[in-house]
Formats: structure tokens, C-alpha cells, sequence
């Protein structure tokens, strides 16, 4: 208890002041749950706002198209999540009322045990304890604990340690810090947001706040620790070391060619399928598979603009041979007699997602009639590509073309 009482003292006085956290309504928690996954909460919070201003209910969220929510989602990465929301909130209104077990939480679409604990404990004062990253290395370093936290004996252990540092519902020694905080009306925001959480959701809070802010990945403040004296990393000088984790899987590399098509003012775009990155937005020509059967033909016509793009641009050749098999195939495949004035606008340009880098190469093709694509494309006119849900990695191939 003395553990959990110090690190509810610490967020009394450090927490931070988040809307999501000033609410019960469990639709607002989840949501920022969802949002807060593998993003920033300088980024999230913005998002946050745009879609509780767009779809206040979840009633709101259920009953958008799902180009909807994936462009209000743009710029987020990780889409799967924008599609896990906006089935889970069906899934919701379906149900008559948001779920509020630990159990019935986690049936909802893209709920792991981790978000179902952080919703249940917030909205509901459900005893779970939260498990992620901030808190595996607190407790790693604290107790001084070697197993990886990225192991299933690692996720075991700090599962059942966690659960079991949590306060009672009726802790003595939270009510008195909770009234301390509400007799000191100069106190941060996080005071007012302990003083109406139960001693479970503040706990929650404050731990994953004390990884954040005090017992950082890097150049954690461990002079300034209020846990300090008792740290096992502390004591054994292994605060670096701690937590331990697996050795992950190689990264692979993956690359793409993206062809604009410019025609009398409009473009073509299709609809990314299932079974893939990026699963329903929507993306100019792809001809990577063209552009692989040739070798990468990219590497053969550098020029200024992808240098610029690319660091990576200078180990490429120069030799014509290549381009010229590409800019066949390629015509072959659009029915075009030619595709001469198609141009290279940049090179390499490096995405990176979880377990994958991209490389793409971005070409511009203007022509004056239309090339015969695949059914599955569909021709807008130019400015409206931005009424549609697009990968990131796309908005930069934009950028490139709205210079020319």
C-alpha cells in the first residue's frame, strides 16, 4: 500500500490535466483510448477533440460511412484502429448501452486486456490494473525484475504484480490524500481529476503518468524519485538495464511505386483491399508489381527532386537500360501507345511502419487520354482527393505533385 500511496501523492502533484480524464462517460474514455494507442497525446488530443466535436455519441460514430471516419482519421497511421472503432461502436449500439464488465469490454472490436482495464477502472471502478509500457518499466525497475516484458512469462508476472499493488476501493489512505486535494484550491488540474476518480482509476492514472514523466525511457529523474530510496534498479545501479525485453523480429523492407495519372484535370484512385496495409484508403496507380518485374527500374533515371528525398537516392544507377522496360510494361498495362512524358519526382522516399520500412518512388504521368485501369479504379477530379482517406505516405507523393 505504501508503494501505491507514493505514486497517488506523486500524481497529485505532477499528474497531467487531460479532458478524457474530467469525464465518466465511458464512450469518451474509449475513444481516447483507441486514439492514444501507439500515438503521442500532444497528436492524440487534437484528434481526440475532432472526434468527440464530429461524433459527440456513440450513436453519432456508429452511424458514419466508414470513408468517414477513416479521413477524419488521416494522419493518425495504424487505420486498423479507425476500423476496430467504428465496428466496436456498432457493436455498442447493437448491445443497447456501453459494456461495463471486464469482460464485456473486451468483446468489443480492437480491445486488448490493457484497454479494457484503463476503460473499466476510469468509467466504472473496475479493480484492473493497467499494464503498458510506463508501467512495465516501473515495475521492472522498482522490484528490480529481469524477466522480459515482452516474453509470456513477463506478461504473466507483471500482470499478477500489478494487480496486486492496486488500492482497495475504500482506501483510508486515499480518501485522506483526495482530501488534502480538496482543500488546496491552488493545486494543478490532476488534483481535481483524483479528487472525483476512485483509488483504483487515480492509481491507473498515476502510474502510467509516472513512467511518462518521472521514470522515463531515457534520463529518468531518479534524484528527484520519491520512490528513490527503496528502488531495487536504484540500489543494484541498473536503472538502464531495466526493463528487459526480447530480442524483436528483423524488420523488413518493402517498395512501392506509385504513378499520378493526370487527365484534363482529374485522377485515378482505387480502394485498397483486405489482407494488407492500409485496408480501405485509397491510393493513386500502384505499379509496384510492374516496377519489381523490372528490376526497380526507378534506380535507373534519378533526378534533382528525388535526391532531395531521399538520403538514400545516391547509391542508385544512373543506367537508361532499366527505365526503358518499366516505361514499356507500363504502357502496355495502361493500353497507352506511349508513357514518354512519365516523370520520376522522387526516390526512396522512406515510410516507417511497426514491423516494416517502405521505400517508394513517386512518378507523375500527364496524358491526354485516359489509360485503361483495372475496374476497381475510379476517376475524380483532382482537388477532391482530398475527400478521401489516404495513407500518409500518399499525402507526401501530394506534396510532390502540387509543386508541379
Amino acid at each position: 500500500m505504501e508503494f501505491a500511496n507514493t505514486i497517488i501523492s506523486w500524481f497529485r502533484e505532477n499528474g497531467r490535466a487531460l479532458p478524457w480524464r474530467e469525464t465518466r462517460d465511458p464512450y469518451a474514455i474509449w475513444l481516447s483510448e483507441i486514439i492514444l494507442q501507439q500515438t503521442r497525446i500532444a497528436q492524440g488530443w487534437e484528434y481526440w477533440e475532432r472526434f468527440m466535436a464530429q461524433y459527440p455519441t456513440v450513436e453519432d460514430l456508429a452511424a458514419a460511412h466508414e470513408d468517414e471516419v477513416l479521413k477524419l482519421w488521416q494522419g493518425l497511421g495504424y487505420y486498423s484502429r479507425a476500423r476496430n472503432l467504428h465496428t466496436a461502436a456498432k457493436q455498442i449500439v447493437a448491445l443497447g448501452h456501453f459494456p461495463d464488465t471486464l469482460e464485456g469490454i473486451k468483446q468489443l472490436k480492437g480491445v486488448g486486456d490493457y484497454t479494457a482495464a484503463a476503460i473499466g477502472s476510469f468509467a466504472f471502478d473496475i479493480p484492473a490494473a493497467v499494464v503498458d509500457g510506463n508501467v512495465y518499466r516501473v515495475l521492472a525497475r522498482y522490484f528490480g525484475i529481469d524477466t522480459p516484458i515482452n516474453s509470456t512469462q513477463g506478461k504473466k508476472e507483471f500482470a499478477a504484480l500489478a494487480q496486486s499493488l492496486l488500492p482497495s476501493s475504500k482506501s483510508s489512505d486515499f480518501l485522506s490524500l483526495s482530501s488534502v486535494s480538496d482543500s488546496q484550491s491552488s493545486l494543478s488540474s490532476a488534483s481535481d481529476t483524483l479528487s472525483s476518480s476512485s483509488p483504483v482509476a487515480a492509481y491507473n492514472q498515476a502510474m502510467m503518468d509516472f513512467g511518462a514523466i518521472q521514470c522515463t525511457p531515457q534520463s529518468p529523474k531518479c534524484l528527484l524519485c520519491p520512490l528513490a530510496e527503496t528502488c531495487e534498479a536504484m540500489r543494484s545501479n541498473r536503472v538502464a538495464e531495466l526493463p528487459v525485453k526480447q530480442k524483436s523480429l528483423k524488420v523488413k523492407t518493402r517498395h512501392l511505386s506509385y504513378i499520378y495519372i493526370r487527365c484534363k484535370g482529374e485522377t485515378a484512385i482505387h480502394r485498397r483491399g483486405e489482407g494488407d496495409i492500409w485496408q480501405g484508403l485509397w491510393e493513386p496507380f500502384n505499379a509496384s508489381d510492374i516496377a519489381e518485374a523490372c528490376a526497380s527500374p526507378s534506380s535507373a533515371q534519378p533526378s534533382p527532386s528525388s535526391a532531395q528525398a531521399s538520403p538514400s537516392s545516391a547509391k542508385t544507377s544512373t543506367s537508361p537500360t532499366k527505365f526503358s522496360p518499366f516505361k514499356s510494361e507500363l504502357a502496355a498495362s495502361l493500353h497507352l501507345s506511349n508513357v514518354d512524358g512519365l516523370q520520376l519526382l522522387a526516390q526512396d522516399v522512406k515510410h516507417v511502419l511497426t514491423h516494416r520500412i517502405l521505400l517508394a518512388d513517386f512518378y507523375l504521368l500527364e496524358t491526354e487520354a485516359r489509360p485503361q485501369l483495372p475496374n476497381d479504379y475510379i476517376w475524380i477530379k483532382e482537388e477532391e482527393i482530398e475527400d478521401y482517406g489516404i495513407p500518409r505516405l500518399i499525402e507526401l507523393m501530394l506534396e510532390k505533385i502540387s509543386c508541379k
